[in-house]
């Protein structure tokens, strides 16, 4: 899974976690298993408002692009956030987390 971020200034939290094919955002469990290779899921088919682009599988990889929401004066880190890349199953770390100013 390859997870890239789209800085949004937002109150909402986000609170993420991922198992295999599956990824949690704020409880709501978005199963993208059934996604085969080379192809594209519409945004407007997942129906969460935390991804912002279409999913796509790339040899065999998903990838997403998530809201991230930040307060009023974002770290560096939070502005420009780095790409999640192959994450572990778990809850994920976000910049967001005890990165604000």
């Amino acid at each position: 899974m390859h997870i890239s971020f789209s800085p949004i200034r937002r109150d909402e939290p986000l609170i993420l976690a991922r198992s295999g094919d599956i990824i949690i955002i704020n409880d709501d469990v978005v199963d993208l298993s059934a996604l085969p290779d080379g192809a594209s899921l519409p945004v407007s088919a997942i129906g969460n408002a935390f991804i912002s682009e279409d999913v796509q599988r790339i040899d065999g990889t998903l990838h997403l692009t998530l809201l991230l929401p930040h307060g009023p004066n974002p770290s560096a880190e939070v502005a420009f956030p780095a790409d999640l890349i192959d994450p572990p199953d778990g809850r994920l770390a976000l910049p967001n987390e005890n990165t604000e100013a």
